[in-house]
C-alpha cells in the first residue's frame, strides 16, 4: 500500500518564502513582470523560483466582476477548493511588487497548501506513481468584497489565450519603483 501521509514543509532555507497564485500569477511571464519588469528574464532570476502545482481547500475561485482576474473566498462546502500554482524563492522585494499589484482589494494571509509530490513507495495498483500530500505555508491574496465577484469560476486558460498579452510586456508598470 502506497504511502499518502500528509507532511508539512517549512519555508525555503534561504529567506525566501512561498507564495500561492491561482489567477494572473499562475503564468511565469506575468509573475516575472511584476516581480522583475521583465516576462522573460535571465537564467539566473528563473532559477531562484519554481512553479508547481497545489491546492488550497476551504475556498473557492470566482471572476471579479467587469475584470481579467479573479478572486478567491473562504468556502465551507466540502470539497471547496482552489487550483493554482505555489512559487518559491520569493523575496522580500518580490513580495513588495506583488503587494503593490495586488492592491487594496486582497488581504494577503498565510495559509496552508497542499502540493501533490512523488513518494518512493511502491507504485499504486493501476501502476500510476504514488503520490504523498505535503503542506505548505504560503503567502495568499483573499478577495475583500465577495459582492465584487461574479458566481462563475475564472478561466486560467481563457485568460491566456484572450488577454495574457496585455499583463505579461515590460511597459506595463505597477508603481515605478522596482527594486
Amino acid at each position: 500500500m502506497a504511502d499518502h501521509g500528509v507532511t508539512t514543509a517549512t519555508a525555503p532555507v534561504d529567506n525566501t518564502s512561498y507564495s500561492f497564485f491561482y489567477g494572473t500569477l499562475m503564468a511565469p511571464e506575468v509573475f516575472y513582470t511584476v516581480c522583475y519588469r521583465d516576462a522573460h528574464p535571465p537564467a539566473e532570476v528563473t532559477r531562484g523560483h519554481v512553479f508547481r502545482s497545489a491546492v488550497l481547500h476551504g475556498y473557492t475561485r470566482h471572476r471579479v466582476l467587469n475584470e481579467d482576474y479573479p478572486g478567491i473566498i473562504e468556502d465551507d462546502t466540502p470539497g471547496a477548493c482552489v487550483r493554482g500554482m505555489l512559487v518559491s524563492g520569493v523575496t522580500d522585494g518580490n513580495q513588495h511588487h506583488l503587494d503593490y499589484f495586488e492592491g487594496s482589494e486582497y488581504d494577503r494571509r498565510t495559509l496552508d497548501v497542499v502540493l501533490d509530490t512523488a513518494s518512493d513507495a511502491a507504485p499504486e495498483t493501476d501502476g500510476t506513481a504514488p503520490r504523498k500530500q505535503e503542506t505548505v505555508q504560503a503567502e495568499v491574496f483573499v478577495f475583500k468584497d465577495p459582492d465584487s465577484l461574479e458566481r462563475r469560476e475564472w478561466d486560467f486558460d481563457e485568460f491566456r489565450r484572450e488577454k495574457m498579452h496585455k499583463w505579461a510586456r515590460a511597459e506595463y508598470t505597477f508603481d515605478g519603483t522596482f527594486v
